[in-house]
């Protein structure tokens, strides 16, 4: 049996640590299938992948309002009867079904839109008829997700069921799996969290110099933050110089284990709303402080999360971020409801159904 993997640009992202997961996870049960990831992008246009995922993120970071716009207008919107978008099939249809011919494969995991919208067209289109699934590694569905010829569903929440339901996809189909994290990830007891000593894991070390320079150098050192620099290198020198000893930043880290060990740590975590990151933190029941958003995905997904309760906005303007952080661990009736709103939340979720792989 082969097993596609279909993320969509080259660059780390959630689409890509999902389907990883995913691949590991599968591998583990069913021996002697063939597993092979591949992202539509760089399949599509080679090189010029690089080209493309580097002007996307310059455009996120130097003109947000307008990337959200189009985001907004492109993927989000409703326009009338849902449609499949012509725009990106025009330029990836062809190479999809070259792809699809290629491979012949018996099962799709799509951990993004693009080519689940693909996917969904060929198999209106044709006799095509392996089993295709969509993972949504957000707290959202846009409009670009393939809806009509899709036989599964791995939502993250009670609230894109909902959403799914709405859009005709019969209950059935539909398992609320949350965003699949790597099995390493393992669930331990909460961390009790003394008043002299609290411990924040801050991710999203790539939002820049200055964004985490205001944090460090507003501490007062009642809170130790351990900071992942990720892959800036100018983050990670410049901590450094501050000498702060509440200061510990970390540069990439790939294992999972580490990772892991980090979380079992720490008291909480300040993040952006990104999906696996997030999905992380609710595993491990981690309350998670957002202070920064970046537009379109980011943002939806703060709205969503805000719907269900596991997420705490802090912002500059309410005060210094350290302080806020503090006032909640110190308030037992803030903390309390935040619990239930994370397990409740769980309550909803359900084992990844690999049986789906037997019908084929």
């Amino acid at each position: 049996m082969n097993i596609l993997f279909l993320p969509f640009m080259q660059i780390s992202t959630g689409h890509h640590q999902v389907a990883d997961t995913l691949r590991y996870i599968v591998k583990q049960q069913y021996e002697g299938f063939h597993y092979e990831k591949v992202d539509i992008l760089s399949y599509s246009y080679g090189k010029l992948e690089r080209v493309i995922s580097t002007s996307y993120l310059l455009w996120i970071q130097h003109f947000p309002t307008s990337y959200h716009l189009i985001y907004d207008i492109s993927s989000v919107r409703e326009h009338g009867n849902r449609k499949r978008n012509s725009f990106y099939s025009i330029f990836f249809y062809s190479f999809f079904k070259r792809l699809i011919k290629e491979k012949h494969p018996d099962i799709l995991f799509c951990t993004h839109a693009l080519p689940s919208s693909l996917a969904s067209r060929l198999k209106q289109q044709s006799n095509w008829n392996p089993i295709v699934v969509n993972v949504y590694t957000d707290y959202f569905v846009n409009r670009v997700w393939g809806i009509d010829g899709i036989d599964y569903h791995f939502a993250p929440s009670i609230l894109v069921k909902n959403d799914l339901l709405k859009k005709g996809v019969a209950k059935d189909k539909i398992f609320v799996t949350g965003i699949p994290i790597n099995p390493k990830f393992k669930r331990t007891s909460e961390r009790k969290t003394s008043n002299k000593s609290i411990k924040i894991l801050v991710t999203g070390g790539n939002l820049g110099v200055g964004d985490m320079g205001k944090i460090v150098k507003q501490s007062t050192g009642r809170v130790h933050f351990y900071i992942l620099c990720g892959k800036n290198r100018k983050l990670f020198n410049k901590l450094n110089t501050y000498r702060k000893e509440n200061i510990t930043p970390f540069p990439y880290i790939s294992s999972r284990e580490k990772m892991n060990q980090l979380y079992d740590e720490v008291d909480g975590v300040l993040t952006k709303p990104g999906g696996v990151t997030v999905s992380e933190c609710l595993y491990k029941r981690k309350p998670i402080f957002v202070s920064h958003v970046l537009p379109g995905q980011e943002k939806l997904n703060m709205e969503e999360l805000l719907k269900l309760g596991v997420v705490i906005p802090v912002h500059e303007e309410k005060g210094n971020i350290e302080q806020q952080i503090i006032q909640f661990f110190h308030n037992e009736n803030f903390q309390h409801k935040y619990r239930n709103n994370v397990e409740n939340y769980h309550s909803h979720l359900e084992n990844i159904p690999l049986s789906i792989l037997d019908k084929k």
